[in-house]
């Protein structure tokens, strides 16, 4: 489990094709001396498990499911990727809750600047969108956002100076596939909403709604 708080912008050595799978290696100065082969490792949103630590790379492998749902297949030498290791118990959620399990890969449509901020607009499947809300978390390229906009193919999202300078966004042009989690609560509560549990239909008692989830500040 991770918080979106990246800790260190990691830079791709290579990505060795393997069969369907590959193997990424990653330079890190920052991160590596702490963590150990076993170690579980957000890399740009994605969660990946370390096969090889050294002092200054790490290594992991990246299974075909992975491959196909996120943009680390697309990554070449000297890519910027985000760092996160998993946090710990007791540690601050300085975000919010992050999987590194990858729903979809977004395409970024525009950045704007705002003030001494940036304005990010994303474009997103359906099937996305509709687990986003105002003013809801999102996970994009692992880095814990806040949604700024909504409409019915993009979302906006606000970069502050501070994230656009120490995450790999501010390196991300119009074109580029973002990796994408939505909010993992979100995603429970939208389940329930559509009366499903374990693929069966839950019982028609409860009166949960969207305007009781909006009166207790879910939404």
């Amino acid at each position: 489990m991770f918080s979106g708080i990246i800790k260190e912008i990691g830079t791709v050595l290579k990505l060795e094709r393997r069969g369907r799978s590959a193997r990424l290696e990653i330079d890190s100065n920052l991160l590596s001396p702490d963590l150990r082969t076993g170690d579980s490792l957000s890399v740009s949103g994605v969660c990946l498990t370390l096969v090889a630590v050294t002092t200054s790379s790490l290594s992991a492998d990246v299974s075909d499911e992975t491959l196909r749902r996120s943009n680390l297949g697309e990554l070449k030498p000297g890519a910027k990727v985000n760092l996160e290791p998993a946090l710990k118990m007791g540690e601050n959620i300085g975000g919010h809750l992050v999987t590194g399990h990858i729903d979809g890969v977004g395409k970024l449509v525009s950045r704007e600047p705002s003030g001494r901020d940036w304005i990010y607009r994303i474009a997103l499947s359906p099937d996305l969108l509709s687990q986003l809300v105002l003013k809801g978390s999102l996970a994009v390229e692992g880095v814990s956002l806040t949604i700024a906009a909504l409409t019915s193919e993009d979302v906006s999202i606000s970069i502050i100076p501070y994230t656009f300078n120490n995450t790999n966004l501010g390196l991300k042009t119009p074109g580029c596939p973002l990796n994408i989690e939505t909010d993992l609560l979100g995603k429970y509560v939208l389940k329930y909403l559509a009366g499903e549990k374990a693929g069966k239909k839950n019982p028609p008692a409860s009166s949960l709604d969207w305007e009781s989830l909006k009166n207790a500040g879910f939404i």
